[in-house]
């Protein structure tokens, strides 16, 4: 007997043990009895080190010839090595120019300390105005490539402007390398990735500005966003261990971060993808925890930005911190209500609409206490842009004639169709989208899904990347149908979504599943169709605009442009060095780098006293008189006029967008609309009248050198106003 009561006691125990310890030994029992998974086979591990060292070596590799091929191609269109200093800071045109200056002034400092004092107190740049260039341009990618060029000694070895546009061309190429990733992690396959670098580097005139303007802050954030998208794609994947959760994690914290500060409009573009992760939240409940992982990301990034970015009030009041904030008070507000019941649907319903009132009521509210001037101009334009408003001001229509912000055109369009990348995006976008409100619809009516998607079961919309690039892609498709210049966000996103699509044996499987496909075996015939497909698009591609890109390198182009150069060699010798110049904020920009020489107005649009400055600046254009000119011209400080024949003569490629049409609807001097009333002017168009020399434009005016494109006039500072 005694032997008998031994285990019964013992089994006594253990059931009290479990009855007091509740979640602690369920937890316990629960490691338990989750069978141990077995080590796979060396060769099993080969496969898979072999299938991520060739993947990994692609991706680096594609990213250097891109950035290698960049660095040849702009070398054959400009023959820059063969360029003097001044014909090498011509090509930079407008902003471009702008940034460079700054790079180069801040070389020039005797110290780094106090080449940000100077830039932070600016005064010799626009006349009668101090600024913080460093704020106001977002010119962290000139300090940080003037710090890494004095610090590795590179003035010994390179040229400070191939150093600066070597580091942007080195950005593209993890630009590229990130997109590359990115579809590889989304399909299983570094072949998608492949097929996504040949179509961004095929259709490169639509997803990149690189070619035209090298320091746009842009081609400096882009990279940026580009490894943290790659970052969150893999952090949102369900089968991802703890320490590749963590790495993702940290990356994602650091590329966000770097991004909102070598971009100004950056939180706007996050704040889409704020949007994205919030209704990815709302429709996948198992990715919720990870997607407020994210919100805090972006809260540390606005915060920390802040406070480095001279307590930039933009961040404060931009939308995504408005979002941010609502979306993790609706989270604290939250019940815990069982998932699948009606009052669980019904919360989900009441928070998105808190979560939207939330928004709208936060920002307000922040506009109304927080000081700030931030692109109020934009709001004008919209409002114009999609006909909420009429308006004959200079400025907002110039912004509507200009072709990046115009909708896109129809060879948009059909050059990505000739690459083949729409149509397979399409198609890829549409199996994504309807197999995603798929599995929405299954949630909503209570359905269990699987916990872990296999590729048999055909349900490419129930993975939670998935669900947020669909979502993020489709607003980044809205807006750049809108206004063109945002295709280049878009445009690489296509690039990796249709890649990834043709490459996904997951998403063949999930259309062989509709089209209940029985002869031969769905699962087989996907994994044939994903490598056959991407391997015939990537032959046709090599053989139809493989020629052309060895083409352009072959050929050797001449940037030939003699008379800005004269006119910038005559201001270096001629002009005083306390003189300041007027004229167009393009050629503005241009002078400021070339010569370093004061000026009146800059081409940037982000703040409102130069948007009025270029508006005056542009009146030489219009029918104004000597006088009228004279003043607006040494209200500024100008000691001498540049006026440019291309403008003063334009043609114009669109209907009512040239310089001095847009000024004579402002100033009412012609007729736009029915019952606009007429201000007839009894003067002649001024840049024309200037040059007949005849009074009283000589009492102003004193012509001091011309050539075919410019002609540049002495403001005079003695006038006799008699005419």
């Amino acid at each position: 007997m005694a032997e008998e009561e031994g285990p019964t006691v013992e089994l006594r125990q253990r059931k009290k043990l479990k009855s007091s310890e509740n979640k602690e030994s369920v937890k316990e029992e629960k490691i338990s009895d989750t069978p141990i998974p077995e080590r796979a086979p060396k060769h099993v591990l080969f496969q898979r080190f072999a299938k991520i060292f060739i993947g990994c070596l692609a991706a680096v590799t594609s990213g250097m010839m891109y950035a290698l091929y960049l660095s040849a191609y702009h070398e054959r269109k400009f023959w820059f090595s063969n360029r003097q200093e001044l014909e090498r800071e011509i090509t930079f045109q407008g902003d471009s120019a702008i940034y460079y200056s700054y790079y180069k002034d801040m070389l020039k400092a005797p110290s780094f300390e106090r080449g940000v004092y100077e830039l932070t107190h600016n005064n010799k740049t626009v006349s009668l105005k101090t600024i913080n260039a460093v704020q106001q341009m977002s010119l962290y990618p000139e300090l940080i490539a003037s710090v890494l060029y004095q610090a590795t000694g590179s003035n010994e070895i390179i040229e400070p402007v191939y150093f600066y546009i070597g580091i942007v061309f080195g950005l593209q190429g993890i630009y590229v390398t990130a997109l590359f990733v990115t579809s590889w992690l989304m399909s299983g396959t570094w072949l998608a990735g492949m097929l996504t670098v040949a179509w961004f580097i095929i259709n490169r005139v639509d997803t990149t500005r690189i070619e035209y303007s090298i320091p746009l802050r842009e081609n400096w954030a882009l990279p940026y966003f580009a490894c943290q998208i790659a970052a969150l794609t893999g952090y949102l994947k369900s089968n991802l261990n703890t320490y590749g959760e963590r790495f993702c994690y940290l990356l994602m914290s650091a590329s966000t971060y770097t991004f909102m500060m070598m971009w100004e409009y950056s939180h706007y573009l996050l704040f889409l993808q704020a949007i994205s992760l919030f209704l990815l939240d709302s429709f996948s409940l198992e990715q919720s925890d990870k997607v407020h992982e994210v919100y805090k990301i972006y809260i540390f990034s606005l915060f920390l930005g802040y406070l480095l970015q001279f307590e930039n009030s933009a961040l404060l009041v931009s939308p995504l911190l408005s979002l941010v904030v609502a979306l993790i008070l609706a989270k604290c507000l939250q019940l815990n209500v069982k998932k699948g019941t009606c009052i669980a649907k019904i919360m989900k319903v009441i928070n998105f609409y808190l979560v939207c009132t939330l928004t709208v009521t936060l920002n307000i509210i922040m506009k109304m206490f927080v000081p700030h001037k931030e692109n109020a101009h934009m709001l004008k334009f919209l409002e114009v842009k999609f006909g909420l408003n009429m308006t004959k001001n200079f400025t907002m229509n110039w912004l509507l004639c200009q072709e990046s912000l115009q909708a896109p055109s129809q060879d948009f369009f059909l050059r990505l169709t000739q690459s083949s990348l729409l149509p397979f995006y399409i198609l890829v976008l549409i199996i994504c989208f309807l197999s995603m409100m798929q599995v929405i619809f299954r949630r909503i009516k209570g359905k269990s899904l699987k916990e872990t998607i296999t590729l048999e079961d055909g349900q490419i919309g129930g993975r939670p990347e998935i669900i947020y690039h669909v979502i993020h892609t489709i607003l980044l498709g809205s807006l750049a149908m809108v206004i063109e210049g945002l295709k280049y966000l878009w445009t690489p996103y296509v690039c990796m979504l249709a890649a990834f699509g043709v490459c996904s044996p997951e998403l063949w499987v999930t259309l062989f599943k509709w089209l209940r496909l029985r002869t031969v075996h769905p699962v087989l015939l996907a994994l044939i169709l994903s490598m056959a497909v991407p391997t015939i698009i990537g032959l046709s591609l090599w053989k139809e605009f493989f020629p052309r890109l060895m083409t352009e390198l072959m050929e050797l182009q001449e940037f030939y442009d003699p008379d800005t150069v004269e006119l910038m060699t005559w201001i270096k010798r001629q002009a005083p060095v306390a003189a300041v110049f007027a004229g167009s904020p393009q050629l503005m920009g241009a002078i400021k780098l070339c010569t370093g020489w004061m000026v009146t107005s800059l081409p940037l649009y982000n703040d409102d006293d130069l948007l009025k400055r270029n508006e005056n600046i542009y009146q030489i254009y219009s029918k104004r008189s000597a006088e009228d000119i004279y003043k607006i011209l040494t209200s500024y400080k100008a000691n001498y006029l540049i006026v440019e024949d291309a403008i003063c003569n334009e043609v114009g490629t669109m209907r009512g967008c040239r310089v001095k049409d847009l000024l004579d609807i402002a100033n009412g001097h012609v007729v736009c609309e029915e019952g606009d009333k007429l201000t007839y002017s009894k003067y002649g168009r001024f840049c024309h009248e200037v040059k007949i020399n005849y009074s009283p434009y000589v009492n102003y005016f004193t012509r001091v050198y011309w050539n075919r494109s410019y002609f540049v006039y002495k403001i005079n500072t003695v006038i006799s106003f008699q005419s």
